[in-house]
């Protein structure tokens, strides 16, 4: 591989764009750089499933595109993301060579009808699609309890690139691994519950889960779609949300971005990357249960120290608060989570394959059939099927289910909702992924940044959760964090 002239690990958008236009870097040797890098990593780190196989010509064609506008004299008008590579969580659809399987055999060869929604404003923004990321196979909805975090069986078990005995977590375990081992700069991941924020904080990287329809999940995979949310993977929260700009707004062809879209300030979110966002801002402190988790550890040290911090900088902390019937919410069987997502998922998943072409799987009863026949490329255990299958015994939203959604809402009506707004609060802060069930339930946004490392070098993070449309505000009280701390180093990997 041609020796580069610019140090491309750790490497920001920002700095890889001012890297193109001093002439230092071409996409086509990022492109390059990428390919190495997973080439060279993967076979450990098992985070890609696979590449585009016309990667090179495509950066080629985008370095054409700058050097005719740098000619023409407007090479900023191309925007923050032209010439960078992306990961996508292998659920997200791409109408190339691309396979979209949720690291499943099962869906191998299987054509959409046409790019994601979120796929289509990347490419406009001139961003170029490298591959499919890892992942937690189908969400790790197959089994809750037979498959690890980070297996799925086209790449095998994902590995944490700075604790190889540590969990990746997921489900988007591929697209955070990537990023923090620099095979990528940004990723894309997928979040219904904890499946960005997760594995955000254990690879030490910042994930952005959005308000439920700020971004389009039409021609994803879907799970649950009333939680369903699309959003970046990336090393840095200016990155994330440069990323975000992106791929938020209205889609037609997902109902939910309309409500959603409204929440978009003018201007987009980069007005909000703001060193000082912590100034006044008022911020709940959850203790419980979330605290007693990790007593004596590093990450709780670390969070004592990160609390100091957030007051030094101006931020107005309320601290020890608690959400009402918090450890109901925080188990899915208890609160009945499990119970809607059984429900529809499979209604979903048989509408979302009854529009592929040349699928071999037409419902969630072909998969299972699929699965049950191919043990040898499935890598079937005992029971491993056992949330597939319960899946498949239900028949949509019925009297029990509706009443469990009935008590979903007044749980985040009564808990969080009124938390936020009895305190006038900005944000909730809290350790690690610990309380992703209550953004879930809720369709809240949250903001995970890299908080420090165990004593074992396993990663942890801080969350910054707020009421649905509060992007901005996550957006400027993370980026003062992280810019104040600057705790994020990069994994060990020669």
């Amino acid at each position: 591989m041609e020796e580069l002239n610019f140090q491309v690990e750790e490497a920001t958008i920002k700095s890889i764009q001012q890297a193109f236009a001093d002439g230092k870097l071409t996409a086509r040797k990022l492109v390059d750089f990428y390919l190495h890098q997973i080439e060279r990593l993967n076979p450990v780190l098992r985070s890609v499933i696979e590449v585009n196989l016309d990667a090179q010509l495509l950066a080629d064609e985008l370095d054409r595109e700058k050097e005719t506008s740098r000619r023409g004299g407007g090479l900023a008008d191309l925007g923050e993301l032209h010439g960078i590579p992306v990961l996508l969580k292998d659920t997200i659809g791409t109408l190339d060579k691309l396979n979209n399987t949720a690291g499943s055999y099962a869906l191998l060869g299987s054509k959409v009808q046409r790019d994601a929604a979120v796929v289509e404003r990347l490419r406009k923004s001139g961003a170029l699609i490298l591959g499919k990321a890892s992942l937690s196979e189908w969400y790790r909805f197959r089994s809750l309890s037979g498959v690890p975090n980070g297996w799925c069986a086209r790449s095998g078990q994902g590995v944490n690139p700075y604790l190889s005995s540590g969990t990746p977590c997921g489900s988007s375990s591929g697209s955070a691994i990537s990023v923090a081992a620099n095979m990528v700069c940004v990723s894309l991941g997928s979040e219904t519950h904890s499946s960005i924020i997760c594995p955000s904080v254990n690879n030490s990287v910042v994930g952005i889960k959005p308000t439920v329809g700020l971004t389009s999940r039409a021609g994803v995979i879907p799970m649950t779609p009333r939680w369903d949310t699309i959003g970046p993977i990336c090393r840095t929260v200016s990155d994330a949300v440069y990323v975000l700009d992106v791929i938020a707004g209205f889609d037609p062809n997902d109902e939910a971005t309309r409500e959603a879209s409204k929440y978009i300030p003018e201007g987009g979110y980069k007005q909000f990357l703001n060193e000082d966002g912590l100034k006044g801002k008022r911020l709940g402190i959850i203790r419980h249960p979330f605290m007693e988790k990790i007593h004596g550890t590093a990450e709780s040290e670390a969070f004592e120290l990160h609390i100091d911090t957030l007051r030094q900088r101006g931020a107005q902390l309320i601290d020890n608060l608690k959400i009402d019937q918090i450890e109901t919410i925080l188990d899915p069987n208890l609160s009945g989570e499990i119970s809607i997502m059984a429900a529809e998922f499979k209604s979903h998943i048989n509408v979302y394959l009854k529009e592929l072409d040349d699928s071999p799987v037409h419902s969630l009863a072909d998969i299972i059939a699929f699965n049950e026949n191919n043990p040898e490329l499935e890598m079937l255990k005992e029971h491993d099927q056992n949330t597939f299958i319960e899946s498949e015994k239900t028949n949509g939203l019925g009297e029990h289910e509706m009443a469990i959604l009935e008590n979903l809402a007044k749980l985040s009506t009564n808990g969080f909702e009124k938390l936020m707004k009895e305190h006038k609060l900005d944000a909730m802060v809290t350790p690690g992924s610990r309380a992703s069930a209550v953004y879930a339930i809720g369709g809240y946004p949250a903001i995970t940044v890299p908080a420090g490392y165990e004593r074992d070098g396993m990663p942890f993070g801080i969350c910054f959760g707020g009421l649905r449309g509060s992007e901005a505000k996550l957006i400027e009280i993370s980026y003062a964090f992280e810019q104040v701390t600057k705790v994020r180093k990069p994994p060990s990997l020669d």
